[in-house]
């Protein structure tokens, strides 16, 4: 009714008071156009001790340009995690797969500079994946991602350095990292089985802007092969942090 005063509806907010002065804040910096890892981790059930902080860095396009390329330098990296301190989080977690395709190294010079600069905990989907890998004895896997063929080639190379062999692999051949989220449930699940045929010893679905986490929790037990969906697993690099 015009000239009436408006509704203001009360909320109980005694949870919300109650909430542990001690929860662990894990922030998590994201590439700008990823619209997957924020609602993955708001679905992941973590309890109240632990909370989700997330910041972006700018990123479009996945090609070998160089253009695309510095998309990732470490100083921009730093830049958008740093934003993250101002929130006291406990840890900063990079969850983009970049490393996979620029080479490990980058990854790992971005947490120790972080970590050096801000005193903060830091990691990587791509170093935590890397990490379960060698702790699991793993030298084969099958790779799908969205990506082209020369960013699939370049991870494929990458990987071969570090001792890791890719026996089977399926990639989208997207650009815009904005479409990778568009990808079908179906398609991700679809090129899963397809690299599954050659029974490699664990298959990566790599791109966190990939809705992986259904497809990589319904087919590990109906396949019988161990599968890591980097969104997962960046989520879990925080926890690991955290303690």
């Amino acid at each position: 009714m015009v000239g009436s005063r408006p509704v203001v509806r009360s909320f109980d907010i005694g949870p919300l008071m109650q909430l542990d002065a001690k929860v662990k804040r894990i922030g998590i910096l994201l590439p700008s156009s990823n619209s997957v890892l924020e609602p993955l981790a708001a679905k992941t059930n973590v309890g109240s001790n632990i909370s989700f902080h997330f910041s972006r860095l700018g990123v479009i396009d996945i090609t070998l340009a160089s253009n695309s390329i510095n998309q990732f330098t470490l100083a921009a990296q730093y830049d958008a995690g740093k934003l993250l301190c101002d929130a006291n989080v406990d840890c900063v977690i990079w969850g983009g797969t970049s490393a996979s395709w620029l080479g490990l190294q980058h990854d790992i010079d971005f947490c120790t500079s972080f970590t050096q600069k801000t005193g903060v905990s830091a990691g990587t989907c791509v170093l935590e994946m890397n990490q379960i890998m060698a702790s699991d004895r793993v030298k084969t896997y099958g790779l799908v991602t969205p990506y082209t063929s020369d960013v699939q080639y370049q991870i494929i190379e990458n990987y071969k350095t570090l001792g890791f062999s890719c026996v089977s692999e399926q990639h989208y051949g997207g650009i815009l990292s904005n479409d990778y989220a568009s990808i079908p449930t179906a398609q991700t699940e679809k090129m899963v089985r397809l690299v599954a045929k050659k029974n490699p010893d664990i298959i990566l679905i790599m791109c966190t802007n990939m809705r992986g986490a259904t497809v990589a929790a319904t087919l590990a037990p109906e396949l019988g092969i161990p599968i890591m969906d980097s969104a997962t697993v960046a989520i879990q690099s925080g926890l690991r942090l955290v303690g």
